[in-house]
């Protein structure tokens, strides 16, 4: 496998459980809350929801390196 097959899978992989984790967080709030109707819009994550939400964050950074790297792959094969 080459490089940039490696960071294709590792993309590909981040971007859908990157997905996934984003989906399996609840939601709080009722859309009212986005307007001022609900106290509750700022709460502290516990237990799995804080988990899913580090997850989330650290997948984001892994997606966002992995484009980046294969964005520079290219000028450094001059």
């Amino acid at each position: 496998m080459s490089i940039d097959s490696i960071l294709q899978v590792v993309t590909i992989g981040s971007a859908i459980l990157m997905v996934v984790t984003i989906l399996l967080q609840q939601r709080g709030a009722s859309l009212g809350a986005g307007f001022g109707a609900s106290g509750e819009l700022y709460t502290t994550r516990r237990g799995l929801d804080k988990n899913l939400f580090e997850a989330s964050v650290v997948l984001a950074v892994i997606f966002i390196l992995s484009i980046l790297v294969g964005l520079l792959i290219p000028a450094f094969k001059l």
